[in-house]
């Protein structure tokens, strides 16, 4: 009866590799390396697509009729090749998820029909396809790197359409005095960006917002972690001693920890508040990440809802 019970190929070569017979006899790490990998987790460091795809299979089961409709509305998402899941019948990637969640934030606080609005470090240009996808703007500047601007530049003239792509104005950081005109703007945005500047650009930038803007969005992590087991400091550890020197908000936390993160927060309110003359409208967490911070700022008495 018993020789109807035996372990598969498969588990005989896990057995022999990694579920050893000297898998039990110290238990130190055993849920962190390729034994329990073999049992009951697929190892993070090579499943990093499976894992991404099962974070925003989750998140897209999440959404609200608005919030699909805001992705939907996005023509073109799959320029790039991005990594997407489908639910319910929809395409999502990570990305335009994020934006979906980021403009219901906005939307609650500001009317962004007929806005101008700033983007300072708009990365390939994903906030500002969804922005212009979804309201009727008067115009949408990004600021950023020479390099950086080029991708941007080359991918929005790949997905907008024409009317879209003409409200568009692209400025390198060193032409910003001239460059960003003499118009106000009704929004500045920043996602993920003024945390990876010197302290004394994001200052510069932040004067620069009380200045011209009306309102501020901003979505940044509200410290620093060290922690070697998320990503093995595969870029070096020259870079996480950049990464250290940069941003408004440099200390180290536990990421993970929501009380720390909690902690921190009225620092990160504190920090991007661009002036005297401006209140906090709105903050949240900035999901899915656990310890990123999303704050609408408007400057007092100036008009917009």
């Amino acid at each position: 009866m018993a020789q109807g019970f035996k372990a598969s190929r498969q588990w005989e070569r896990i057995n022999e590799l990694w579920v050893t017979e000297e898998a039990s006899a110290d238990l130190t790490g055993f849920k962190s390396d390729r034994r329990n990998f073999n049992i009951a987790l697929w190892d993070p460091t090579t499943n990093g697509i499976r894992y991404l795809r099962a974070l925003v299979y989750e998140l897209a089961t999440r959404l609200s009729d608005d919030d699909w409709s805001k992705i939907e509305n996005v023509r073109n998402r799959d320029v790039g090749d991005p990594v997407t899941v489908r639910y319910e019948g929809r395409s999502v990637c990570l990305d335009y998820l994020q934006a979906a969640l980021e403009l219901g934030f906005i939307e609650k606080e500001l009317d962004l029909g007929g806005a101008r609005v700033l983007e300072i470090g708009a990365g390939y240009g994903r906030t500002c396809h969804a922005m212009l996808s979804n309201y009727d703007l008067a115009s949408y500047t990004i600021v950023d790197l020479t390099n950086t601007l080029k991708l941007s530049r080359a991918y929005l003239r790949e997905v907008l359409d024409e009317k879209q792509f003409s409200k568009m104005r692209f400025v390198r950081v060193e032409d910003i005095d001239r460059g960003l005109g003499q118009d106000p703007f009704d929004l500045c945005v920043n996602v993920h960006s003024f945390t990876e500047m010197t302290p004394d650009t994001v200052e510069a930038y932040l004067r620069l917002i009380d200045e011209r803007c009306g309102a501020f969005f901003v979505k940044n992590p509200v410290g620093k972690f060290r922690d070697k087991s998320m990503d093995g400091h595969q870029k070096g550890e020259e870079a996480v001693r950049l990464a250290m020197e940069t941003g408004p908000l440099r200390q180290v936390l536990d990421i993970h920890d929501s009380q720390a993160v909690a902690a921190a927060v009225p620092t990160f309110i504190e920090a991007y508040l661009p002036g005297e003359g401006w209140t906090c409208a709105a903050n949240s967490r900035g999901l899915p990440w656990s310890y990123f911070w999303q704050a609408l700022y408007k400057k007092i008495g100036n008009g917009l809802r």
